[in-house]
């Protein structure tokens, strides 16, 4: 088979109904690893996403985080793609108003306002738990440290999230993703790079394969570039729309151990 790396995102693609990785799809990817190189890459922070490496037995690969706004290996940042503290700032002031609940990322860090049902929704669906400080307060400290937020999460009323994309979308146009997983989230990151971005920058300088060499799994709307730009890309059933109609196959569900399904068929393991 020409294919000689596969690549996941993680929520609503791998993980089951508990948001876990269920037996089947651990046992799969165990006698896929030696094969070939199985890489997780997500939207979520690095601590979100090790602990799951380490239940596949695939702690040694590289990781793809914040969309591709990080890139680790051996957990070191080889590629490394920040928001501007300015338009951070320009956002936080533009939010007092509203109050929508703002977390900030970078690396590891993970920063909350209040610990309120955001908050809390977030720490269940990850296993990581955040910092309680004020926006105000880390940007203060990220001006010190000349660091910027590898992601922004904002979520709140589905009104008040409308705005918060619109002033983005206004404000800093062709600077940013806003990614719309559901009506009160707006996930934002840096507009130069995506999961394909990342996939093809690790691609090139540490596996010496191509995009054609790759299978990638996924389901929402940030995954649709990589979808498109591999060799194989595969849609679970629960995808969206848009997913869907660039994959060149759809197998089952996240819920369903969709991927490790389609491993076995693909791999004949």
């Amino acid at each position: 088979m020409q294919y000689k790396i596969v690549f996941s995102d993680i929520d609503g693609t791998l993980l089951n109904h508990d948001r876990e990785l269920s037996p089947n799809t651990i046992s799969t990817i165990k006698n896929l690893k030696d094969s070939l190189p199985f890489v997780l890459i997500s939207a979520r922070m690095p601590a979100a996403m090790i602990h799951l490496q380490a239940d596949l037995e695939i702690k040694e690969q590289p990781i793809i985080c914040y969309n591709g706004g990080l890139i680790l290996v051996d957990r070191k940042a080889i590629s490394s793609t920040e928001i501007s503290l300015n338009t951070l700032e320009n956002l936080s002031d533009f939010n007092k108003s509203m109050n929508c609940h703002l977390s900030l990322y970078n690396s590891d860090e993970w920063y909350v306002p209040q610990y309120d049902q955001w908050a809390a929704r977030e720490e269940n669906n990850t296993k990581v738990k955040p910092e309680l400080r004020s926006n105000r307060e880390v940007i203060s400290e990220w001006k010190k440290d000349n660091k910027g937020a590898h992601k922004i999460m904002a979520m709140g009323d589905e009104a008040h999230i409308d705005k918060i994309k619109d002033y983005l979308s206004e404000n800093f146009p062709g600077e940013l993703h806003l990614y719309r997983s559901k009506p009160t989230y707006l996930e934002i990151a840096n507009k130069k790079i995506s999961k394909l971005t990342a996939i093809k920058f690790l691609l090139k300088n540490h596996f010496n394969l191509t995009p054609e060499q790759s299978i990638a799994f996924g389901d929402n709307y940030n995954d649709v570039e990589m979808i498109k730009g591999v060799g194989m890309g595969v849609a679970v059933g629960n995808a969206r729309k848009e997913v869907l109609e660039v994959a060149n196959i759809v197998t089952q569900s996240g819920k369903e151990d969709g991927v490790a399904n389609s491993l076995k068929e693909l791999f004949q393991i």
